[in-house]
């Protein structure tokens, strides 16, 4: 069985960004506040005690009984509702989109992380109490990004027409998914266990939002996972402070274009806007635009004067919705928070947002990579040993996997530099002749050099062609195989469903990921599951 480790930096799929963030570069230093590291969250928390109205604590604690109210809730969840309007209660977070039937595997990794984090930290902490949060991403509109999920190579979609914020979503029309879905799924405990899953989550339930809390609340309520909807009007009475000084002054931009020195040498993820705000309501999801002195709904005949807007901010804060750039202060202005674990994306987008943070006085949380994983069974393990395969093998491109591969069963030398060195050295003494006698001659020579390097490249690519033929039936085992792992030639996680691995190997599924995953260490999880 393969036991080398893959670490974040050498998996070869996350961002130059993301591997300097790793690295703990010093350019990028000025864009964070602490590292996630087991003894940085000392810091942290004394930071997060100072800065964290305590009067917060029991808006938010009601706000989550009240978003509760229709679903069963564990005695592990429910305590620790309770404990955050205790002083030393903090929480660990991470958000998704209500992807259905949670979308991508990793889905189930950015939840492991933080309720494995929780745990880490009480016993790091005791005297304090850590509470790991799903934030649903109610208020977005992408539908189309998470309105299917991909089961066994079968994308399971979900077509309906959507205008508003996708957690007010009428799940009206899902029971023709879920035939779909059923038709696919085939007979066994498991299946039967992922159909009522689905069919108890979309079909008793009316909005995506109730729809999603149910499905991860049945996940992960024993784990004592609280599941936050931040479409909210308690918790949005919370932040408008915060949104009054967006209106007004327009600040946010200003603030994120200081980070542009620093990640413009990167990528910039996320471009802000001249006020980062939405103005919803059902079927409405629509950017607020100031000109001629008039608050403008766009794409709409709606308009407010700036006593009027502030008016309607007073008394329906719920209508008003912050974009990917101020959510994040959103969360941690309603949350006691010290760490948000994120994909590779999320974080890069974070990172332009300290001086937004340092400009509203809220503290700037930790960011941390969220867990990946490769799921691989123990039949495919098997292979990989039989081929010699190791997991650094596994995660290489597949072009450079098929090469390296070709070499290794090769009995010939790949290796052309000698030649290469031999001719350089012919040419060298050459080229000391012609200089003796004109110009045209030293072209001439090189032109010959040109021409013979190139030659030897391309017996070089010949006698590469030549051997993959001799070895194509190995070759073919390897890359069938790197297909299964890595399908579309990218990460499983970020297209598979977890349904076709619980179907497969059901409760041992979430168990292994439990065992396994550690959150603050930086190494792609490789598990093989059995069955």
């Amino acid at each position: 069985m393969p036991t080398d480790k893959i670490t974040f930096q050498n998996a070869g799929y996350f961002s130059k960004l993301m591997v300097d963030y790793l690295n703990q570069e010093d350019n990028l230093k000025h864009l964070y506040n602490h590292f996630p590291t087991l003894q940085n969250f000392k810091q942290q928390i004394d930071e997060k005690r100072v800065n964290y109205p305590t009067a917060n604590r029991a808006v938010l604690s009601q706000a989550l009984l009240s978003q509760y109210k229709n679903t069963k809730v564990s005695d592990n969840t429910i305590e620790n509702i309770h404990a955050l309007t205790q002083e030393n209660t903090y929480t660990v977070t991470t958000g998704h989109q209500l992807n259905l039937f949670t979308g991508p595997l990793y889905f189930l990794y950015k939840i492991i992380s933080v309720i494995k984090l929780a745990k880490e930290l009480k016993t790091k902490y005791p005297t304090d109490h850590f509470v790991p949060v799903y934030w649903m991403a109610t208020e977005d509109h992408d539908f189309e990004e998470i309105n299917h999920f991909v089961f066994e190579e079968k994308v399971i979609c979900w077509n309906k027409e959507s205008k508003g914020p996708v957690g007010r979503l009428s799940t009206k029309g899902l029971d023709k998914v879920f035939e779909v879905f059923q038709s696919h799924i085939g007979v066994g405990i498991n299946a039967t266990y992922i159909k009522e899953l689905f069919e108890n989550a979309y079909l008793k339930h009316d909005t995506l939002t109730a729809a999603t809390r149910y499905l991860a609340n049945e996940l992960f309520a024993a784990y004592g996972l609280v599941i936050i909807d931040g479409d909210d009007a308690a918790l949005k009475k919370l932040f408008t402070p915060h949104i009054k000084e967006e209106l007004l002054q327009q600040s946010a931009i200003k603030e994120v274009e200081k980070s542009y020195a620093t990640l413009a040498d990167y990528f910039i993820q996320v471009n802000p806007r001249e006020i980062n705000l939405f103005y919803i309501q059902d079927n409405l999801r629509e950017r607020i635009i100031f000109e001629d002195e008039v608050y403008k709904i766009n794409n709409t005949t709606i308009t407010f004067s700036k006593e009027a807007l502030l008016e309607e901010l007073e008394h329906h804060p719920e209508r008003f919705s912050p974009n990917v750039i101020l959510r994040p202060l959103y969360q941690e202005v309603i949350l006691p928070n010290l760490c948000y674990t994120g994909g590779g994306g999320e974080l890069a987008y974070w990172l332009e947002l300290k001086s937004v943070f340092d400009l509203h006085k809220v503290t700037f949380p930790m960011l941390l990579l969220r867990n990946s994983v490769l799921l691989a069974t123990s039949k495919q393990v098997e292979k990989m040993d039989k081929l010699g395969l190791s997991w650094k093998d596994i995660f290489q491109k597949q072009e450079q996997l098929i090469n390296a591969k070709t070499e290794e069963y090769s009995t010939i030398q790949f290796d052309f530099d000698q030649q290469r060195q031999f001719l350089e050295e012919q040419f060298e003494s050459l080229e000391k002749i012609a200089l003796q006698t004109d110009q045209s001659f030293v072209g001439a020579v090189n032109a010959q050099k040109t021409k013979q390097l190139k030659g030897l490249d391309n017996l070089e690519k010949r006698l590469r062609k030549a051997e993959k033929r001799k070895y194509a039936d190995q070759l073919n085992r390897v890359v069938l195989l790197q297909n299964e792992l890595f399908p579309n030639q990218s990460l499983q996680e970020r297209r598979e469903n977890f349904s076709a691995f619980y179907k497969a190997f059901g409760n041992q599924l979430i168990n292994r990921l439990f065992e396994q995953l550690t959150p603050l260490d930086q190494n792609f999880d490789t598990i093989t599951l059995e069955g």
